[in-house]
């Protein structure tokens, strides 16, 4: 099914945007690793989806299992559903299983999309945990413009979306690491995002 939604995708998705792409040769020429990104909105999955040469599988809130659409779209992109909110072990595993697999593990550190200021919050622990865990890559990603397709496509009107893609980097240790230096590790992270975005992205790593 992956396959089949990334096609429609590659063919539909430039419908709806016009895509600047920088860095595409920083992609490593397999996985596993982690594709760490800042999060606009709904439309940066597909996105990703049609940038990246590898199998993209992403966090989806469980919340999106209520709506038939999301439910449908991202059970075809084998995402892994997520409680928010809590240490969610089931999918925890799910993230080490795409790994070990040598796929790819979608992350927004964040933990959520950004709303009507569309700049980096301060990052959850998450990725890190599992990059130092898994012992994997991770491959930062800055993308601009997502936020605005819902706002232009009812007046087919197509969006600008830049996609950044800077060169991976592993994090100082691997392992058992917890504590204050995972809130170090999750720091550098973001800091490697926002360094691939505009100013006014940036947030709380301006």
């Amino acid at each position: 099914m992956y396959a089949v939604l990334k096609q429609l995708v590659r063919c539909l998705f430039p419908l709806l945007v016009r895509v600047r792409v920088t860095g595409q040769e920083n992609f490593p020429p397999s996985g596993p690793y982690i594709l760490a990104t800042n999060h606009l909105s709904v439309f940066d999955l597909p996105l990703l989806m049609m940038i990246c040469p590898h199998t993209v599988r992403a966090f989806a809130a469980s919340k999106h299992r209520r709506n038939p659409f999301y439910f449908l779209v991202l059970s075809a992109a084998g995402s892994i559903w997520v409680r928010r909110g809590e240490i969610d072990r089931e999918a925890l595993r799910g993230a080490f299983e795409v790994l070990k697999r040598g796929e790819v593990l979608g992350i927004a550190p964040e933990g959520t999309r950004a709303r009507r200021v569309y700049a980096l919050q301060p990052g959850k622990t998450g990725a890190a945990y599992i990059a130092t865990r898994a012992d994997v890559p991770i491959v930062p990603v800055g993308l601009t413009g997502t936020e605005k397709v819902k706002e232009n496509l009812p007046r087919l009107r197509r969006t600008d979306v830049t996609v950044t893609i800077g060169e991976p980097f592993r994090l100082p240790e691997s392992g058992r690491v917890r504590g204050p230096k995972l809130d170090e590790y999750t720091d550098i992270i973001m800091r490697r995002i926002a360094a691939l975005l505009p100013p006014e992205y940036r947030g709380v790593y301006g």
